[in-house]
């Protein structure tokens, strides 16, 4: 099986699909790894670390996808590298099924199969091939890491001969894999650190790192079978801001974790709210791709409120720690190549039946096997 990489065509993204280790890994599987020359060039690696590892290095984009037996990316490939595809082969990354649907159309078309790393399952077995969890972890150490270098304020406590400075105070909203390492980056930077989340359950995690379990009641509330918090109503939301308003004045740094998965992010904190904050003040909003949490948040960039509030949106926060977000990403692509891995045959096997398989696979022999995501590609065309 022949498995190519190519540079992203996203120029956002820095992040990469494959590393070298990962490339020995797939040569001692059986496989053959064909990648575009200069692939490495944005996390530092050169094309020489791949040669060794084993691959092989060429300029011909569309010559390696013509090749491709399966294509790994980090990003959506755009539709013109699909159609580059032949019939049967099989592409592995992050594919934003929800808000792709002419992307998940094109490969179902062209009979490409499609794993969406977004739908591995949350499951003992399957956490070593989460992609999610594991950019959402870097995203919330860098989420932090972004706020201090934009804050005016010193996150640790210091005591000087001119007086004592207090610590920073950060809140965290949402207390998901995102949101619990933000929270123990702050923590560690020296901050207080409040935290506030609609399931009860994560309460303990809260605290165990030293912050603040902010208690608001909004009735019912919970989360789903795969772990996600569930949505919340219209008039859960409007008491949620209520409730949430005094605890994000009093903050230096807001940090926002909240996603529903499959839908536009929940907006959380209020123009008002915002309004409310000291100036100097900042928000990060690790939603700002899917619409994000805090009105005001413009995707992609960093806008500055007329009172002095700066809301970050950068939509690609695992990308602030590339090398490493690539690191721990092309070992989940790998641990799910393997698991799926024909021995004998020396290809992938594409067995529906199989619990991770059947689970993320999105597209296979022409159709589109997630009911939410087909439903969806249907109302859009």
């Amino acid at each position: 099986m022949r498995i190519v990489a190519l540079k992203e065509a996203n120029p956002g993204e820095n992040r990469v699909p494959v590393t070298p280790q990962t490339v020995e890994k797939l040569v001692r599987l059986g496989a053959s790894v064909a990648l575009e020359c200069g692939i490495g060039d944005r996390v530092m690696i050169d094309d020489g670390a791949y040669r060794e590892a084993g691959a092989e290095l060429g300029a011909d984009r569309e010559a390696l996808l013509a090749q491709a037996d399966a294509l790994l990316t980090v990003g959506p490939p755009p539709l013109e590298v699909v159609a580059g595809l032949r019939p049967g082969a099989v592409t592995l990354g992050f594919l934003d099924p929800f808000f792709e649907p002419a992307l998940v159309r094109a490969l179902a078309e062209r009979g490409v199969s499609a794993f969406a790393m977004e739908l591995v399952p949350r499951t003992t077995y399957a956490q070593k091939m989460d992609a999610l969890s594991s950019q959402a972890s870097l995203a919330g150490y860098a989420a932090v890491v972004v706020a201090a270098e934009r804050s005016g304020k010193a996150f640790p406590m210091m005591s000087t001969p001119a007086g004592t400075i207090p610590p920073a105070r950060v809140f965290v909203v949402g207390a998901g894999v995102a949101g619990l390492q933000a929270i123990a980056t702050a923590r560690r930077l020296g901050a207080r650190v409040e935290a506030y989340d609609t399931r009860p359950v994560v309460k303990e995690q809260v605290r165990s790192l030293g912050a603040r379990f902010v208690e608001i009641d909004v009735g019912e509330t919970g989360q789903t079978a795969q772990g996600y918090a569930r949505e919340l109503t219209p008039e859960q939301l409007a008491e949620q801001r209520r409730q949430m308003a005094k605890v994000v004045a009093g903050a230096d740094v807001v940090i926002t974790t909240a996603q529903v998965f499959g839908r536009a992010a929940p907006k959380i904190v209020s123009a008002d709210m915002v309004a409310g904050m000291r100036a100097g003040s900042v928000i990060v909003d690790l939603a700002a791709s899917t619409g994000g949490n805090v009105e005001g948040t413009v995707a992609g960039r960093e806008v500055m409120t007329e009172g002095g509030v700066l809301i970050v949106g950068l939509t690609n926060m695992p990308g602030q720690v590339a090398r490493d977000a690539s690191q721990v990403y092309a070992n989940n692509l790998y641990l799910l190549i393997e698991h799926a891995w024909d021995a004998e045959a020396r290809r992938l096997d594409l067995e529906p039946t199989d619990e991770v398989v059947g689970a993320c696979l999105l597209t296979h022999e022409g159709a589109v096997r997630d009911e939410r995501v087909a439903a969806l590609s249907e109302r859009t065309r």
